[in-house]
């Protein structure tokens, strides 16, 4: 069986050919790997499952309307083949570590114990990866890995039919975790593989969790990270979830976080992406009891020829449910920045409060972001608002600063800086903002020239 996804000959195929053969080597690609040693009919079956839902579908263009800002055909002139995973030690990773946190790494997809350290994290906690979980907790987990609605889009059920291992975090009732909990996902790869990264969070009754998903890489190739998280929130319970998106320079990536919201929960995510030619987050949000609080801060910094795609759904099916949404694009030389963001109200989710803004700030005449906030109502009685800006910065603002004594080019930065804190503030852990905060100002010199 061939290792690699290689396009057919161009004389020969239509496009939509070449799509169809390309998707079909993804997927052949993607069921090369073996289960990790596990060996579950369950497990097998949602691989199947998910195969067959990929095989239903077609490679998405811009002709369908979640995909017609967001141009893939560099991915599809990309030949992928089966990763080559590096080893690497604990100095390889050192700047990505988090002092405050427990950490679960992942190399190029693969569990990395001798990178991970869980010692301080309380006994009652389930963490770990799925190879090492999946035969003394396959009950409890089978409820609930690959069942988040929206299951069968296409990169999502690619991602399960490829399902070889996952990162399994699971908090028990009543139990309120005060460390962090970092899951490192890095690549190591100089070659165009796929990587398939996957997470399964459960927060059980009146549980506490503060959550990093970070990616990063070490290598430099035009590898696919097709990455996906499911979190089950039960009643009374908190999610506070931070997501950084640092992949190499000339990598692709494609994120699905599927987060189901039972009655009085609380979820949190503030979603920061920095990195890859490419990239796209799907953010889902599936209300299923009452008085749920939802609080979405996105932060996407773009320069040179990037894309960044951000798609979000809340969908309020229950009364008095609580949602604020902030998403901020910073987009320099050519950068392309994508928001869609969608609410649902239908009429049984009476008493509503709803609130999402996209603020988008261009600091070229290149650069570009198409936006599009979403409302769909049907409930009567509720507080929603949408809307969206964009602009540049700001001539009396500079000149502001100006009077202060601060020379154009730090007010220029400083402004660029202070609108991208706005967000990066609402991280709870200390040294990922500083991180992040250092890696928006290094962006931000370039407004300065």
């Amino acid at each position: 069986m061939s290792t690699q996804v290689s396009l057919p000959s161009e004389v020969t195929l239509t496009a939509s050919e070449k799509r169809a053969a390309y998707l079909a080597d993804l997927l052949t690609l993607a069921q090369r790997s073996p289960l990790s040693g596990i060996d579950r009919p369950w497990l097998n079956e949602l691989r199947d499952h998910a195969a067959l839902r990929v095989q239903e579908q077609t490679f998405p263009t811009q002709r369908d309307e979640e995909w017609r800002f967001t141009d893939l055909s560099a991915l599809l002139q990309t030949p992928l083949e089966a990763v080559k995973t590096q080893k690497i030690g604990t100095t390889a990773i050192a700047p990505f570590v988090l002092p405050e946190a427990d950490q679960l790494v992942f190399v190029d997809g693969v569990y990395a114990p001798e990178l991970s350290d869980l010692t301080h994290l309380p006994a009652s906690l389930i963490v770990g990866n799925l190879s090492a979980l999946a035969e003394q907790h396959s009950d409890r987990l089978q409820p609930y890995l690959g069942q988040q609605s929206g299951a069968n889009e296409i990169f999502t059920a690619l991602n399960t039919a490829g399902l070889t291992d996952a990162a399994i975090l699971w908090v028990p009732k009543g139990v309120a975790i005060d460390i962090p909990i970092h899951l490192l996902f890095l690549s190591t790869v100089s070659h165009a593989a796929l990587i398939q990264p996957r997470v399964l969070v459960v927060a059980e009754t009146n549980s506490a969790v503060t959550l990093i998903e970070d990616y990063g890489a070490i290598g430099s190739g035009s590898y696919l990270t097709n990455a996906v998280t499911e979190i089950w929130i039960a009643d009374n319970a908190e999610v506070n979830h931070t997501r950084v998106q640092r992949d190499g320079h000339h990598a692709f990536h494609i994120g699905k976080t599927a987060v189901s919201q039972a009655r009085t929960s609380r979820y949190t995510c503030n979603a920061v992406s920095l990195g890859a030619k490419l990239s796209r987050h799907h953010l889902e949000i599936y209300q299923t009891g009452a008085q749920t609080e939802t609080t979405l801060n996105g932060l996407t910094l773009l320069h040179g020829e990037q894309i960044g795609d951000t798609h979000s759904t809340i969908a309020l099916t229950q009364p008095h449910g609580t949602t604020r949404q902030l998403h901020k694009c910073i987009i320099d030389d050519k950068g392309h920045a994508i928001f869609n963001g969608k609410v649902f109200v239908p009429r049984a989710a009476q008493l509503t409060d709803a609130g999402q803004l996209n603020r988008n700030l261009l600091l070229s005449s290149k650069a570009r972001v198409d936006t599009k906030p979403q409302l769909e109502i049907v409930a009567d009685n509720v507080k929603c608002t949408h809307g969206a800006t964009v602009g540049q910065l700001e001539a009396d603002e500079v000149f502001y600063l100006q009077s202060r004594g601060i020379d154009a080019a730090d007010a220029r930065q400083l402004l660029v800086y202070a609108f991208a804190y706005e967000v990066i503030e609402k991280i709870a852990i200390a040294s990922l903002r500083r991180t992040l905060s250092e890696l928006v100002q290094c962006r931000s010199m370039a407004v300065r020239n």
